[in-house]
């Protein structure tokens, strides 16, 4: 469980380095422009490290059901090599995604100017500026939201399997542990996501509204 919370720090910290430059700027000057090679460069590590959260989360996840399910099968799975190695691997995996970003958004064509809508650059914001066709970023932004999403199905999937573990726990002491155990990435996994959800429908209700 430390070593999994230990490696969601990392995100975090990348996520909040990343978009504090830009949010000090719009709420002590109240600067909302934004250079376009910024602009990519922001939005290729916002999106990594939030896809990199996610899968650590993902992971989190199925550690906390083998935990509750199966303590020492546990242990022998999950060694801090394998750890490290996950690791390792989520942070390839991560970047890699992104990266096809900032070089096809950089070959569009942009007639307007750039302001943030937000306290960072998102992807919808940029592909508006465009005026040449956008077809690409648009079906690989959809791609991207669809791995992210997928991870949080079945994470969601995960916390059913271990809920419907914990409450077949006879002993009363044995399922205060298991839910002890689990809380962390229960309340990590709420941090995360809640904020997501909330500025996705914020930007969908903003443009509907927009449209009317």
């Amino acid at each position: 469980m430390y070593y999994f919370l230990s490696m969601l720090a990392v995100p975090d910290l990348g996520l909040s380095l990343s978009s504090l430059p830009t949010m000090l700027r719009i709420f002590s000057f109240n600067a909302t422009g934004i250079s376009p090679d910024v602009s990519f460069a922001q939005e290729f590590f916002i999106y990594g490290f939030t896809n990199m959260e996610s899968s650590v989360l993902l992971i989190m996840s199925f550690d906390c059901f083998l935990v509750i399910w199966n303590p020492l099968r546990c242990s022998s799975i999950l060694t801090g090599a394998r750890v490290s190695k996950m690791g390792l691997a989520l942070v390839i995996k991560s970047m890699l995604l992104v990266l096809p970003f900032p070089f096809t958004l950089k070959r569009l064509t942009y007639c307007k100017k750039s302001l943030l809508s937000h306290f960072y650059c998102l992807h919808q914001d940029v592909m508006k500026l465009a005026c040449s066709d956008n077809t690409v970023n648009f079906f690989y932004g959809f791609f991207v939201a669809l791995c992210m999403m997928s991870d949080s199905i079945f994470i969601a999937i995960s916390y059913v399997l271990i809920l419907k573990t914990v409450m077949g726990i006879a002993s009363h002491r044995e399922l205060l542990k298991a839910l002890n155990t689990c809380a962390p990435h229960i309340c990590a996994g709420l941090i995360f996501y809640v904020p997501i959800v909330t500025l996705a429908s914020t930007h969908a209700l903003a443009r509907s509204h927009h449209w009317h």
